[in-house]
């Protein structure tokens, strides 16, 4: 970029030079205006040609980094899914709770029965004791969290719903 534009300011010089020395000084402003407008053009050529292409490499960029942490945060949910029941109970039972509140408009702070009571005709008794954010084992350490089957099963209820 610094050498179109130190080579635009010196055609445009030595056009000012060449037509003073003519004899003819109408020409001056004329070929100093062509000249101009010939290293505006090139310039600007130049700007939007290489601000596309610095765009597409930083939007493919962009692409490929939110596959890539997709990927890595899909990979970490089921590696918590398939670990200890404490494991579920602090990671996944707080967002899946969360997403369920937010997809079925139920609020458990306004109205815990009516909360509770579409946890499980949603999910059922069997997968909503994964969901319900109170139901937290203090001694889940040892226990097996359900699997990569029941997170599976609930995040198929809640795209449904």
């Amino acid at each position: 970029m610094k050498k179109l534009v130190f080579s635009g300011v010196f055609l445009v010089v030595a056009v000012q030079l060449l037509a003073v020395t003519q004899l003819d000084r109408t020409l001056v402003l004329g070929v100093t205006g062509v000249a101009l407008g010939g290293v505006l053009a090139a310039v600007r050529w130049h700007l939007t040609h290489h601000a596309a292409d610095t765009f597409d490499d930083a939007r493919a960029d962009d692409s490929g980094a939110s596959l890539r942490r997709w990927l890595t945060r899909t990979e970490t949910l089921i590696s918590w899914s398939e670990s200890s029941r404490s494991d579920w109970d602090r990671r996944l039972r707080p967002m899946l709770a969360r997403q369920f509140e937010l997809a079925a408009g139920q609020r458990k702070a306004k109205d815990p029965k009516a909360f509770h009571a579409t946890g499980r005709m949603l999910f059922g008794d069997q997968l909503w004791q994964w969901v319900d954010p109170e139901n937290i084992s203090r001694t889940g350490g040892t226990e097996p969290g359900p699997g990569r089957e029941a997170l599976h099963d609930i995040l198929e209820r809640l795209e449904r719903l």
